[in-house]
């Protein structure tokens, strides 16, 4: 927990050191399914960081380490992150395969089976992940349907973060798709999540909205989305 909290405020070498030991502590208390679930964390870290095949390296391990003792759950959570990794490097017909391992996975799950700790992957984390491949592969319209089907199936507010980081996955696939109204209005709902949020990780995926924005120009808008979302704090970080 303290390891993705680091990482969660952008302290990654921190991050990185917490889990290493998270990793050592699983392995000293013989928890096979904790060990797996490290390495997976820390391939989510490196994603982000642009280490694509480290990040793939550290999904496999995690789906090599645990077979045989993963439940369903945890295996379609290891190899969405080794999805995300090969999205992230451009290789699709790999991201393809696991996102598929991944499905056939996640049909097999029995909730009553998890750890507590992944009780967090349900079909909404799930379609977020998804778009998150879809996006970083250039496929907008893809990444609407599954952002898309994230924030419809949205829990009651019980992970922020991830409602927040689903948001902004669709709303990054609706510009991606030319529809910057759609865009405007879903990143303007994010950042009303993200009021309550104070996250390296969240000001990251607004800075990237930006950046994509930017490809709209002076439109319309983008001007009236700017002009509101300027009341919003992640915001604030994104334009100075």
């Amino acid at each position: 927990m303290t390891g993705w909290m680091a990482y969660d405020a952008g302290a990654h070498g921190l991050a990185q050191r917490y889990l290493i030991q998270a990793l050592r502590l699983a392995e000293h208390g013989e928890d096979r399914l904790l060990a797996g679930s490290v390495p997976s964390a820390m391939s989510h870290q490196a994603t982000f960081l642009g280490d694509f095949h480290q990040a793939a390296c550290l999904a496999r391990t995690a789906v090599v380490g645990t077979k045989g003792v993963a439940t369903a759950t945890l295996t379609a959570q290891f190899h969405t992150m080794e999805a995300r990794a090969h999205a992230g490097r451009g290789d699709a017909a790999a991201c393809d395969m696991s996102m598929s391992a991944a499905e056939t996975a996640f049909s097999r799950r029995n909730p009553d089976d998890d750890p507590a700790w992944i009780s967090y992957l349900d079909e909404a984390e799930l379609s977020a992940e998804f778009g998150h491949c879809l996006r970083d592969l250039g496929r907008a319209a893809g990444a609407r349907t599954w952002a898309g089907r994230s924030v419809q199936a949205a829990s009651d507010g019980t992970f922020a973060r991830s409602d927040f980081f689903a948001a902004m996955v669709l709303a990054d696939a609706h510009l991606d798709h030319g529809d910057p109204e759609p865009a405007c209005t879903v990143a303007l709902q994010a950042l009303a999540i993200g009021d309550q949020l104070k996250s390296a990780r969240c000001a990251a995926y607004v800075t990237d909205f930006r950046g994509r924005l930017a490809r709209v120009g002076r439109a319309s808008v983008a001007r009236r989305f700017v002009e509101q979302a300027a009341a919003h704090r992640l915001w604030q970080p994104a334009i100075t």
